[in-house]
């Protein structure tokens, strides 16, 4: 089963992504953390620590940011949190690879729920490297709706099934 649950910030989409993953799996599932620490950015800090304080040991926690394949295996349940920073890491790379990247994980026979934030739904950013990113969320936010058995869009802590 693949699921996307896709909003903006603070939506609550990490929480109903997380109670989702933790319903579809049979033994203790895995929590996949995408963001990039060398940044240094200590707020992006801040929000990791409240996202490991809220999901406590309900989770087996892989940091991964970039080669998301290669610690997917079959048989288990993953929570991917989030796309949108694996999308950060990937930035410099072209379209295809992305989306030659999302179609792997559509071939493992795991349970995978995605987290997306939708930037798509504001002004076109004014600077270039803005636009590339909000195109590439856009483009891999259409390519996990079409994949996902489920995909939610979260709003204020509530869920829509879109499919």
């Amino acid at each position: 089963m693949k699921v996307l649950y896709f909003g903006g910030q603070k939506s609550g989409k990490s929480s109903l992504a997380e109670r989702h993953a933790k319903e579809l799996s049979t033994h203790q599932p895995y929590y996949l953390a995408t963001y990039d620490s060398r940044f240094g950015d200590s707020e992006m800090q801040n929000r990791i620590d409240k996202h490991r304080d809220t999901r406590k040991e309900d989770f087996i926690t892989i940091e991964e940011t970039h080669n998301l394949a290669s610690v997917i295996h079959p048989n288990h349940t993953y929570l991917i949190d989030c796309i949108s920073m694996w999308l950060l890491n990937h930035i410099d790379d072209d379209e295809a690879i992305l989306i030659s990247a999302i179609e792997e994980l559509e071939n493992i026979d795991a349970n995978i729920v995605f987290v997306l934030n939708d930037v798509t739904c504001g002004v076109i950013p004014i600077d270039a490297m803005s636009r590339r990113y909000v195109d590439f969320s856009g483009l891999i936010g259409q390519k996990l709706a079409s994949l996902c058995d489920e995909v939610y869009e979260v709003k204020f802590g509530l869920r829509i099934r879109l499919k």
